[in-house]
């Protein structure tokens, strides 16, 4: 299968490394061929970092970079089968996306969304074919993350349907299904446990550092909600819970005012050096 990534920032290059660990040949775009190049490069690194740890050969590090090719437009993903969308979250982004690669597939190619939160239904208007138009929602890192949200839209095929979820399992993912509902499954759940310890910080219930150890280890997580907010963006977070609200209607899903504010800032999280953790040493240091 060929497989067309458009984003080759790190949900991006996250997909494109594993589809071509699995078998497929990957065309990997961004808003220029240097971003797309860079997004390879990524890969390049962090594989590096497995043959380093005797995690991978070289060989299969070298085979499977072979396997993704830099394009730097559009045009390049008429030979796709499937083309995924992996570019920020926001719905006028992925509309303009649509609209300019669809023009450039054939009629049988599948056009995909990675979209975490945004209807299925209401970005298929923007596809060529809506009944080839799917949600395939990874989960980051995509290399070590072991599932995949398919969201069937209102007119998405069987065939299709089908097609991304032999696709997903191939990739060695698990499969779960959600209905096009805001938020899916994970982020539904997920976003408002965010939003309300930035809450909760905003009105100083706890520190950040306490915030995040009482969640930790009392729920059990991996890490606190605060340090997975950096993780993910808090721009990120901040446009899925607005599209929970804008498509619930539910006040309950208002923004955490502090939520807000950072993003207005520019601290962002990981990816902005800053975000509620300071993240340019060796270890994030808390901000408040």
């Amino acid at each position: 299968m060929i497989v067309g990534v458009i984003g080759a920032g790190q949900m991006g290059a996250g997909i494109a490394q594993v589809s071509a660990g699995a078998g497929h040949d990957v065309l990997l775009a961004d808003i220029d061929l240097a971003r797309a190049e860079a997004g390879k490069a990524g890969i390049a690194k962090a594989l590096g970092r497995l043959v380093a740890r005797e995690k991978m050969a070289q060989s299969d590090a070298d085979m499977l970079l072979a396997r993704i090719t830099p394009v730097a437009d559009h045009a390049a993903f008429a030979p796709s089968d499937l083309v995924i969308e992996a570019a920020t979250e926001r719905e006028e982004i992925k509309r303009a996306i649509f609209a300019s690669v669809g023009e450039h597939l054939s009629a049988t190619a599948i056009l995909a969304s990675n979209t975490s939160s945004i209807p299925i239904t209401r970005l298929a208007q923007a596809a060529p074919d809506p009944a080839r138009f799917i949600g395939v929602h990874f989960f980051n890192p995509v290399p070590v993350m072991g599932l995949i949200e398919l969201i069937r839209g209102l007119a998405t095929s069987d065939d299709t349907l089908a097609t991304v979820e032999a696709y997903g399992r191939g990739l060695g993912k698990q499969i779960v299904h959600a209905n096009d509902a805001p938020g899916f499954i994970v982020n539904r759940v997920l976003m408002p446990l965010i939003n309300e310890a930035i809450f909760a910080l905003g009105e100083g219930v706890a520190t950040m550092q306490d915030i995040d150890a009482g969640c930790r280890l009392g729920l059990n997580h991996p890490m606190g909600p605060i340090t997975l907010a950096d993780f993910i963006g808090l721009d990120t977070c901040l446009e899925i819970i607005r599209v929970l609200q804008s498509g619930t209607g539910d006040p309950k899903f208002r923004p955490a005012p502090l939520l807000v504010q950072y993003v207005e800032a520019g601290w962002v999280g990981k990816k902005a050096g800053r975000g509620f953790y300071d993240w340019t040493g060796d270890k994030p240091v808390p901000t408040r």
